[in-house]
């Protein structure tokens, strides 16, 4: 566990590096922390280095983990970052601060609806599939203004918008074309990127990610259970 304090250290100095390489302020890039299928003991090893914004990729490992981390650290934050099920709305809600991965009408809806019914509604990313790569979830580039648009118009907070660019792309191509469709679509506020993870961040930054995602830069290699 002492390895990810280094570890987050080492992280954190690589991105500095790269928002000063990118004349942009180092504190103007967020980390967020990948904790999907990592143990409690790891995520409280994070927490004591400093750490106070996670992400996870299922609503049942959440569940099942952040209760009791958020009981002894309040202020931290958690972002959905995987696919969401509209049977877990409620769950995801009532969890997470952030839903990264907004990508049809009908999870849209169902956000808004449950959002309505708790008079909460957390600040939403929409997720655009840069890659149109048909395994992955996530709006299409040239359906993302209207997507982005009726998200705003059933009410969700659409503050920021993410990607996941293919394997075996160059991600510069798709952090551009993220940052084209946040800067057409920022008229009243400015988007949130949240791109870039352990194998490409600093190029994201350098794109204007303003959230970079890095779990095995973090935490080590998955558990081997995982």
């Amino acid at each position: 566990m002492a390895d990810i304090s280094e570890n987050l250290a080492e992280v954190r100095r690589r991105m500095a590096a790269a928002a000063r390489d990118a004349g942009r302020d180092p504190q103007s890039v967020e980390l967020v922390a990948v904790s999907k299928v990592q143990p409690a003991e790891a995520v409280r090893a994070a927490l004591a280095a400093g750490q106070r914004l996670f992400g996870e990729n299922r609503v049942q490992e959440a569940k099942s983990k952040f209760p009791p981390l958020r009981d002894d650290y309040p202020d931290l934050r958690l972002h959905l970052i995987g696919p969401l099920q509209t049977n877990k709305v409620k769950d995801a809600l009532a969890l997470f601060d952030v839903i990264e991965t907004v990508d049809r009408p009908k999870l849209a809806r169902a956000l808004a609806q449950e959002g309505d019914k708790r008079g909460r509604h957390p600040d939403c990313f929409v997720q655009v599939n840069t890659g149109e790569e048909p395994q992955k979830a996530g709006v299409a580039p040239a359906e993302a203004d209207a997507f982005i648009a009726e998200c705003r118009g059933l009410g969700l907070k659409v503050t920021g918008l993410m990607c996941i660019p293919p394997l075996d792309e160059e991600p510069a191509l798709h952090f551009a074309l993220l940052r084209e469709i946040a800067r057409r679509n920022g008229d009243a506020a400015p988007l949130a990127l949240s791109m870039g993870m352990s194998a490409d961040f600093e190029t994201a930054i350098r794109f204007g990610a303003d959230l970079v995602r890095v779990g095995t830069g973090v935490f080590g290699p998955r558990p081997a259970t995982a």
